[in-house]
């Protein structure tokens, strides 16, 4: 035998002497040690307690609560691992042990499962046996409180034993309830408290003697129930959470042990056993209330909120957002994997749940199209997060998707407002000039279409912005149907718009993609409103011939449509470099108007208008010369439309309408004089008050001033037109319709406002020689003025044969070379003085 042996040997037989001595195999069987069971079973709240002791070779439970007595070989027994030490032992699942899930208490009845035992150590450190709680649940490990209770209680036990001759029984209970972790009290058969300890009195906020003597009905608001339902039970004590009451009056949430006391065969009270819960309920109600405002945190995000199992891929939680977003309820979710929710897209899904997996220390993003239960195809932006769990390390997939559709939607409508006019759908000028430069890089050869709609200002301000985009967008769809698949369309801006022709023969296909442009514009374009009507003029440069880089190119189409316009409506023409000169030319030309207008050398001349009936002169307009001291005299046509592209119209029409009035103040008093207004000039801002102004400067009776305007004037902006043409007329002004039959719409402004006269415009005058459609508009024309009421005057007349057919057709005035060429003022009056023209009337 060695040394370890030896010793070992040694001491287990100083314990076995030790047992002996102390007599406890007899003394055990007293009352008083099976109270101590009975109270650590009620103290730790298990259904099973024990004193355990170990002889040579058995083990006995001498004092036991809830168990049969037993005796097993000492090596067979639960608490012979406790000789070893002397720290408590706990065993949270004895069929989980490899070290007792075959005994017989555990693998049979009562089916023990958990077990806690306290060494019995003696002053002297001989170890006797241990004090066992048991249960057939298992239990969460004992907290310090009950293991130091309990390690309390065998140290007391072991006290009983060895002052059992020097104290009384009910002493050593007495110090045993005091000491336990829990309130006790003792209540009569009639419910009166007759013990308390001092962590009752504690609990309850009262005196350990306050409590002598009351009823338990005062403390335990539940007492009759309580000792009823006590009576029906087939055990000795109830167990389960219950209330008392607190001396200031609210109530205390405990766990309350109900024990029936006897006294021989008699039940003589009753042992309460509480516990406070209070401190344990508040910690469970901010648990369940955090839970809850977690729950309400998630369900209200806006985003999805998922969570997986990370081994089985399966669906754990999802929020609100998750439903509608995916288009189906949780339920139906939860459970399940991405596979079988979605077989379309579910693998996708798993691949990305792996590849977060493989990286869990990072967040990963990952972007998918969607289609939801009810067809509605989304965008989603899924970040995944890797998160470890009380059972393995990333146990879970947190997952966070975003509903992005919309701005996907947005970016590509960002991507498509970047390169397309958002009004036509064409390309717009930024893309235009991106394609341009790389066709100018290559040499590729092409044709500049730099195309400008006419009458469109018109269009849009008589039948309003919204009818003239949607012209704008008709003008597109017609382009867009003229060319070639290799060539392109783009809208520059406003009503302007870019073809670009590519390819071979570029010079022949443009002239023929300009011809139907034309066409094209010069077609009816029906509205909601009424019927638009535009035309188109149409300016085409060729690269590389004229052009080497975008921005001369760019130039050369700015001159030749420039050009075109200059030339008449629907007109086509091809760069060429004296157009640059004509440009430099026209600018110039510009300056010479500016220093002529301060030198006062634009002057007026007037040509009459003669009456029908009488062959009198009835009044003269008033028409704008300038000659110029290089270039000769400047046609009219020419430095008028200058004077309107620069914005000089206003105040040179504001000179000549006041230069105008003056001459006619000279004149007899039967004389008017017309004056024609610009658009630009009229819709300036003042044009009433520069009339009335230029009537006061020159003493100008208003019946003896005619102002002529165009369907132009008339179609910018109608209402505030006929507004302000009222206001001219209720001051004594006549206003005349020039120009009458050009327009598409010149008929309807007749019931808007009836005009005092109405000029027909001297192309159908011309065309009295050739054509019978002009006498029979003329005809039209003055049967409408004399239903109206209005005179007619017919401008433009050359020949005795215009006059005649003018006069047959019932024309009230009439104007023309026939009758006089433009002459200056003091003629006028002379002409005026002498009364009927009758050479120009004559036969």
């Amino acid at each position: 035998m060695n040394a370890a042996s030896s010793l070992h040997a040694k001491r287990e037989r100083e314990r076995l002497g030790a047992l002996a001595r102390l007599q406890t195999l007899d003394t055990l069987a007293e009352p008083i040690f099976e109270r101590v069971t009975r109270v650590a079973a009620l103290v730790m709240g298990v259904p099973y307690s024990a004193v355990t002791l170990l002889d040579q070779h058995h083990a006995r439970f001498t004092s036991h609560f809830g168990l049969p007595s037993c005796e097993l070989p000492r090596d067979d027994s639960l608490c012979a691992h406790t000789l070893a030490s002397t720290e408590l032992m706990e065993v949270l699942d004895l069929a989980g042990d490899p070290r007792f899930v075959d005994h017989p208490m555990v693998a049979e009845h009562p089916g023990l499962r958990f077990y806690a035992g306290a060494p019995l150590v003696t002053s002297d450190g001989h170890h006797l046996g241990s004090l066992n709680v048991l249960d057939s649940r298992r239990r969460a490990r004992l907290s310090l409180t009950e293991r130091e209770a309990l390690i309390a209680l065998a140290q007391i036990t072991v006290e009983l034993i060895e002052t059992r001759l020097a104290r009384s029984a009910g002493e050593i209970a007495r110090q045993m309830v005091e000491s336990a972790p829990v309130a006790v009290l003792y209540a009569d058969i009639t419910g009166k408290i007759i013990y308390a300890n001092a962590l009752t009195a504690a609990m309850l906020g009262t005196h350990p003697l306050e409590l002598i003597g009351r009823s338990a009905e005062s403390l335990l608001p539940h007492w009759h129930q309580e000792v009823a339902t006590l009576a029906q039970d087939t055990g000795a004590s109830t167990h389960h959470a219950s209330e008392a009451r607190h001396a200031a009056g609210w109530t205390i949430p405990v766990e309350l042990t109900l024990s029936s006391c006897k006294l021989g065969e008699q039940i003589g009270g009753f042992g309460i056993v509480m516990r406070d819960e209070s401190a344990q309920r508040a910690l469970e109600r901010e648990n369940a209330e955090a839970h809850a405002f977690l729950d309400t945190i998630i369900d209200h995000l806006p985003a999805m909120l998922f969570v997986k199992d990370s081994a089985t891929g399966r669906y754990l939680l999802t929020n609100r957002a998750g439903e509608e977003l995916m288009g189906r309820p949780r339920e139906e979710m939860i459970g399940r994997t991405a596979r079988e929710l979605y077989p379309a897209c579910g693998s996708a899904y798993e691949e990305q749940d792996r590849a977060a997996l493989a990286s869990p220390s990072s967040e990963q993003r990952f972007d998918n199209e969607f289609t939801r239960s009810d067809g509605r195809r989304v965008s989603l932006r899924t970040t995944r997060i890797v998160l470890d769990g009380p059972d393995r390390p990333a146990q879970y997939l947190l997952g966070l998707s975003e509903d992005v559709t919309e701005v996907r939607r947005a970016e590509a409508e960002i991507l498509r407002l970047a390169h397309f006019d958002s009004l036509t759908g064409l390309v717009n000028r930024h893309s235009y000039v991106d394609r341009l430069n790389e066709l100018m890089a290559s040499g590729t050869e092409l044709a500049l279409l730099a195309i400008d709609l006419d009458r469109f200002k018109s269009v849009n301000d008589q039948f309003g912005h919204v009818t003239g985009d949607l012209v704008l967008a008709a003008v597109g769809e017609r382009l867009q149907g003229l060319i070639e698949p290799t060539d392109l369309v783009a809208r520059a801006g406003g009503d302007e718009f870019i073809v670009l022709v590519i390819g071979d023969a570029p010079a022949a296909r443009a002239r023929a993609v300009a011809e139907g442009v034309i066409a094209a514009m010069a077609q009816p374009f029906p509205t909601a409103m009424g019927t638009a009507h535009l035309g188109a003029s149409v300016g085409i440069v060729l690269a590389p011939t004229h052009a080497a880089t975008t921005s001369e190119l760019r130039h050369c189409g700015d001159v030749a449509l420039y050009q075109a316009k200059s030339s008449g409506r629907g007109t086509i023409c091809f760069y060429h470099p004296s157009l640059d000169e004509a440009a430099r030319d026209r600018r110039a030309l510009e300056l010479d108007l500016r220093a002529a207008m301060e030198r006062g050398e634009i002057t007026l001349v007037y040509q009459p208008v003669l009456r029908v009936d009488t062959g009198a002169m009835a009044s003269a307009e008033a028409l704008a010369r300038w000659t110029h001291p290089t270039r000769g005299p400047i046609r009219p046509d020419l430095f008028i439309a200058i004077a309107e592209e620069s914005g000089l119209i206003v105040p040179l029409g504001r000179m000549l309408l006041r230069q105008a009035c003056i001459d006619a103040a000279t004149w007899p008093d039967h004389l008017a004089v017309a004056v024609n207004l610009s658009p630009v000039q009229f819709h300036a801002g003042d044009v009433y008050d520069t009339v009335i102004a230029a009537l006061a400067d020159s003493g100008l009776p208003p019946h003896r001033l005619k102002l002529e305007v165009t369907e132009n004037v008339v179609m910018h902006d109608v209402e505030r037109t006929f507004v302000e043409l009222e206001r001219l007329r209720a001051a004594g002004i006549k206003i005349l319709m020039d120009d009458f039959g050009t327009g598409y719409s010149s008929l309807s402004y007749f019931e808007r406002f009836p005009f005092d006269k109405v000029k027909i415009d001297q192309s159908f005058v011309r065309g009295l020689d050739t054509s019978r459609a002009a006498g029979a508009i003329i005809k039209a024309i003055v049967g409408l003025g004399e239903a109206l009421g209005m005179a007619i005057v017919a401008e433009g007349v050359e020949t005795c044969a215009q006059r005649d057919a003018l006069v047959l057709a019932g024309c009230t005035h009439l104007q023309g070379y026939l009758f006089s060429r433009p002459v200056s003022s003091a003629s006028i009056a002379a002409l005026g003085a002498a009364g009927p023209h009758a050479r120009a009337l004559a036969a």
